[in-house]
């Protein structure tokens, strides 16, 4: 039997309340190493889950661990083990990049040389050197963002956790936001926990994903175990897509199309099938693969 993986954080039942408001419903995840996506829409109480794992709110219910910690008891000791960039950009506008990287840096308890050298290497790593001794208030939003990723792991954390981290940025920046997390995650070895309400940046880059609506899980697994499959077939071809749309569906198969692409449902002779139609029809096959399970389609089904 394969050793199950350590777990990073646990919460089980875990409720939180703003005066009448129900923020967290006894929400229960098990999140492990790696990179992990915090899904779900604005308002499912992704950002609420943030603050009770730092010990930033009381939890009114449940229990909470991170790294074996509870962070209501023990939250100065977790957070020193943590990186954290906020959604808001609210940045102190007087300070120069390195100047704050480098104060936050010290409020993890690194000694004043070390953190200067840290938070110079975090800012040439997130992109920022040259831009490094420039005052916040000057940068864009694309630019803050990578201050705080850079702030967010100057102390060499063991978690880091990603409040939207792409937000306010154009899809270059974004693009290349997502290779930096994904290259901090797989090259410095930080577990890191990104929430998001994008489906694409959480596929493109998480191990794993936990979905959260209505401050409940409605579903965690492995990217592997989503993409799990196949469920289906991919068919694409030169023309006459509706034709060989008919000709599937009349020989019993379960057929969508999206212009020249059809996919078929998890049958047997399926190939075969196609095969056979594509030569009996006289038309170009571009493609035909698998299909497994994409994430949209588990965030649609535990959204229905």
């Amino acid at each position: 039997m394969a050793e199950r993986a350590p777990t990073v954080i646990s919460a089980r039942g875990v409720v939180k309340r703003y005066g009448q408001t129900v923020a967290l419903a006894g929400l229960d995840a098990d999140i492990g190493p790696g990179i992990t996506g915090l899904l779900g829409s604005n308002g499912a109480g992704k950002t609420t889950f943030i603050s009770l794992v730092l010990g930033l709110r009381s939890r009114d219910g449940g229990e909470l661990t991170v790294q074996g910690r509870d962070p209501a008891t023990a939250g100065i000791e977790v957070r020193q083990r943590i990186g954290y960039a906020p959604e808001h950009h609210d940045l102190p506008a007087e300070l120069s990049a390195t100047d704050l990287v480098r104060h936050l840096a010290e409020m993890h308890l690194l000694p004043r040389r070390a953190a200067i050298q840290r938070a110079n290497d975090a800012l040439w790593l997130v992109g920022l050197g040259e831009e490094r001794f420039r005052p916040v208030a000057t940068m864009s939003t694309g630019q803050r963002q990578r201050v705080k990723l850079a702030a967010a792991i100057a102390h060499d954390p063991e978690l880091v956790l990603l409040d939207e981290p792409t937000d306010g940025l154009d899809p270059v920046q974004r693009t290349e936001m997502l290779a930096l997390i994904r290259r901090i995650g797989s090259e410095f070895g930080m577990h890191i926990l990104v929430s998001s309400h994008h489906l694409e940046e959480v596929e493109r880059i998480c191990d794993a994903v936990v979905i959260v609506e209505a401050g409940e899980v409605v579903h965690a697994a492995t990217l592997a175990d989503v993409r799990r499959g196949p469920e289906g077939l991919v068919v694409e071809v030169d023309e006459r897509a509706d034709e060989l749309a008919s000709v599937l569906a009349a020989r019993g198969f379960e057929v969508t199309r999206d212009g020249d692409v059809l996919v078929l449902g998890a049958a047997q002779d399926a190939y075969d099938a196609v095969r056979d139609a594509v030569a009996d029809l006289g038309v170009g096959l571009r493609r035909l693969e698998p299909r497994g399970r994409t994430l949209e389609d588990v965030y649609l089904g535990t959204s229905a």
